[in-house]
């Protein structure tokens, strides 16, 4: 008598990916659903919104969820409050912990747009909006990536923990800062962090770039404007600096490349940009006639890991001084708003490999290391938690972050959240 033979048992791993393309469809959902919610930064709009809305997700995949607000800081008001929400997986004393964090503050949507940015359109296989690319398609990821591993019926060994958080694109201080600074992110129980920023489903980022951020003011004297030459054109002061700028330090830091990864190819070199320029009377509705005793220049600059902070700040400060000298009447003052440090995961370092493994089992070919031209949380994950062990990787095209018609392919959604999955499973293991 012939018996039929048992149906061959599905592998951990197939079935984590099945569950994945399983719910495709509410991942694109949940992502279009917190594109509709307009976190406009500035001024940090409908955060509570968005936060409740990813807190109940969470609390649907089982995580403990708590929110927490920026007490303390400034941009925390009742109008504006800075609310995070943290969701964490059951605790397992001696077992590794993964974080997964995304911010879903998005910065305003600006012209040329040809849909609506913040309609959550579904279109040829893509979503569009603000915040599709950077990064709220990032936080479906990673929530989806749990919830596949809960619908596969995988018990991990140690625990994953995701964050949803707030003011990123203005440095982060109110949401992974803050967290970090509570000690809810921390390194004496957590080892790994991964941040789905847009970089793809095939490249894994080690870090990025540091960021001196300051102002410059030129100090002129006021006068008639009839009488210029009894005054001094702060303005005009301002435009030799910046010509110094132009002919002398841009040239030298095209110079510079750094051994990091940094893509796009030019971000290899440091770089200088002048983000603002206000002087005399900008902004004013009525004008007077006076020589502009003020100009303020704000200066974005860009350094490299070869390039040591205290350099780069003494660098500037010479050039300041040598167009000052250059005539004796004019006079500069420099104001420092921020300065982040480059940072990068260790070489080595398993949560790259357990990536690596992902990506290929997802997309058939090896993971591309690189690293961000800009500066986003891992900065914070790193010098205030502690946890070196952090990297982004996420969805959507890096070129289309903040730019008009942002869109993130719903393929690479789907393979992305397949990738933090498995890589998650690698990380913390099975049970």
């Amino acid at each position: 008598m012939n018996h039929a033979s048992p149906p061959p048992r599905i592998r951990r791993e197939d079935r984590i990916l099945a569950e994945v393309e399983a719910a495709r469809d509410e991942i694109v959902a949940f992502t279009a659903d917190m594109i509709r919610i307009p976190t406009v930064n500035p001024p940090g709009a409908c955060y509570r919104d968005c936060a409740e809305l990813v807190g109940r997700r969470l609390q649907a995949t089982g995580l403990a969820i708590e929110y927490v607000e920026a007490d303390g800081r400034p941009e925390h008001t009742a109008e504006y409050p800075r609310v995070n929400v943290v969701g964490r997986g059951p605790a397992v004393p001696g077992r590794p912990r993964l974080h997964l964090n995304g911010h879903f503050d998005v910065v305003p949507p600006g012209e040329g747009w040809t849909v609506d940015p913040f309609a959550g359109l579904v279109r040829d296989g893509r979503i569009y909006g603000r915040g599709a690319s950077d990064m709220k398609s990032g936080i479906a990821a990673a929530v989806f990536a749990v919830e596949a591993l809960r619908r596969a019926g995988v018990e991990l060994a140690g625990a994953v923990d995701i964050s949803a958080t707030v003011d990123e694109e203005s440095g982060g201080f109110a949401g992974v800062a803050h967290l970090c600074e509570a000690g809810i992110i921390s390194s004496d129980h957590t080892q790994y962090a991964i941040i789905p920023e847009p970089f793809g489903p095939t490249r894994v980022c080690l870090g990025h770039r540091g960021v001196y951020w300051f102002d410059i003011i030129a100090h002129g004297r006021v006068a008639h404007g009839s009488m210029s030459h009894l005054g001094r054109s702060a303005i005009e002061d301002m435009g030799a600096l910046l010509e110094a700028f132009r002919t002398g330090l841009i040239p030298e830091l095209a110079t510079r490349i750094s051994a990091l990864p940094i893509v796009p190819e030019p971000s290899r070199r440091p770089s200088l940009n002048v983000n603002a320029i206000t002087g005399g009377q900008a902004g004013e509705g009525t004008q007077s006639p006076c020589v502009a005793d003020r100009c303020v220049a704000t200066v974005d600059r860009r350094f490299i890991p070869e390039e040591p902070f205290e350099k780069v700040r003494a660098e500037i400060a010479r050039l300041v001084k040598s167009v000052e000298d250059d005539d004796p009447g004019r006079r500069f003052t420099i104001e420092e708003r921020m300065v982040v440090h480059p940072t990068s995961t260790p070489c080595g370092s398993p949560l790259v490999a357990a990536l690596s493994h992902a990506v290929e089992a997802v997309r058939g070919r090896p993971a591309t290391l690189v690293a961000s031209p800009g500066t986003y949380d891992q900065k914070h994950f790193d010098r205030i938690a502690g946890i070196e062990h952090c990297v982004a990787y996420g969805p959507g095209p890096l070129e289309e972050a903040h730019q008009p018609d942002e869109s993130c392919s719903v393929d690479d959604l789907v393979a992305t959240t397949q990738v933090l999955a498995l890589a998650a499973l690698e990380l913390v293991g099975p049970a």
